[in-house]
């Protein structure tokens, strides 16, 4: 049938990866570093794809396609979900298998000074004898090491950070990281979709509220994106506050939903 659909310039395309996060349907993924369509019954014709492309390497044009199939669309999301919480685990299973005493950089880490509840409530800034304490509670931080279920997690607040902004922001551990657990990410090196991941650890977790910190940067949006479909597809509406921050280290926006 000939019907309207994507079309991706390769030549533009700067592997940038924001095309394929912001595609909900899986039709887009990234091939030898260049995003490229993959199946033209996954593509639902909407565009979701072309805001997020900065280098406007995305079009919609009319040609022969295969109808859009929303039943293999659903059932190739749920597949993908099932393997992104299996790999994790078994991932984080054989990091614990790799040391007889466990991973020391991957096994999950409660650092809480005399369990003290992460929702806010402070320490005192003299402990361990630093004038700037770190606020850190939980350990591993990356979404990839990070196990779906930990202690940690219930009855959090929890915090989704791009790296680079506690590097911009100079009092993020006071501002951000203080009171929350914390997941941290890069969505243009990691080359990975977080979205399964942590809709699992929303499902299997009592979070109470997410807060994410981005940068003011195009790629930074796939973070935001990956964390919303989470939301959406782990059923829960949780508060979601967005903080972006500037490369000058400056708040530009602070929104919540």
């Amino acid at each position: 049938m000939i019907r309207r659909i994507i079309q991706i310039d390769g030549e533009r395309c700067n592997g940038c990866g924001a095309c394929a996060r912001a595609c909900h349907e899986g039709a887009i993924g990234m091939v030898n570093g260049r995003a490229q369509l993959l199946r033209d019954d996954y593509c639902d014709g909407l565009g979701d794809c072309l805001p997020a492309c900065p280098v406007d390497a995305i079009r919609f044009i009319e040609r022969e396609a295969a109808p859009y199939d929303e039943a293999a669309v659903l059932a190739n999301r749920a597949k993908k979900a099932s393997a992104e919480v299996t790999d994790a685990a078994q991932a984080q299973a054989a990091q614990e298998k790799a040391a007889p005493c466990g991973c020391a950089g991957s096994a999950p880490r409660d650092l809480r000074r005399g369990g003290e509840a992460m929702r806010g409530e402070g320490r005192s800034d003299a402990c361990d004898g630093l004038d700037a304490p770190g606020r850190l509670g939980n350990w591993p931080v990356q979404i990839q090491l990070a196990p779906v279920r930990a202690p940690y997690f219930d009855g959090a607040n929890l915090l989704v950070a791009a790296d680079c902004t506690a590097y911009a922001f100079g009092a993020f551990h006071e501002k951000f990281i203080h009171g929350r657990t914390v997941l941290i990410a890069c969505p243009k090196l990691d080359g990975v979709n977080y979205a399964e991941k942590l809709s699992a650890i929303l499902q299997s977790n009592d979070v109470r509220s997410v807060t994410l910190t981005r940068m003011q940067v195009p790629c930074c949006g796939g973070l935001e994106h990956m964390l919303r479909e989470a939301l959406k597809n782990s059923g829960r509406a949780l508060p979601l506050r967005v903080v972006v921050i500037g490369m000058d280290g400056r708040i530009v926006s602070d929104t919540g939903d």
